[in-house]
């Protein structure tokens, strides 16, 4: 995959309770595959981007089993929603609400995500398309 000139210095954040956290850059995303981010607190992120340049991020870890595996499952949608299956038990989970589309008693923590430029020692926000 290519990346236009204009988007191959972005960085992916999320929005964590005591301010953003820089995760990694936008090129590292293809969309279809997760990534893993390790967070300060040594909790861990799944991050996705789909095909049309949406950024999505989920708590890494599968509720049902425990493990640290939801950046490794499938993507696809469901009625229009994108969704991860887990790699495990194959249970999935809407990348916008976390909500498990197999259990309604169950869900990840969902994380804002941006796309930003670094200018000097502050991050601009930049809208992909």
């Amino acid at each position: 995959m290519t990346l236009a000139p204009e988007t191959t210095d972005l960085k992916v954040r999320l929005r964590l309770t005591d301010g953003w956290f820089t995760a990694c850059d936008l090129g590292a995303l293809l969309p279809g595959r997760g990534v893993a981010a390790l967070l300060p607190d040594g909790g861990q992120a799944a991050l996705f981007r789909d095909r049309e340049g949406g950024l999505y991020a989920i708590d890494n870890r599968d509720p049902f089993t425990g493990a640290a595996v939801l950046s490794r499952g499938l993507t696809g949608t469901h009625r229009g929603r994108p969704f991860v299956a887990s790699p495990l038990l194959k249970q999935r989970f809407d990348l916008a609400t976390g909500r498990c589309l197999d259990d309604d008693g169950v869900r990840v923590a969902v994380y804002e995500v941006e796309a930003a430029r670094p200018t000097g020692s502050e991050l601009s926000r930049t809208t992909l398309s």
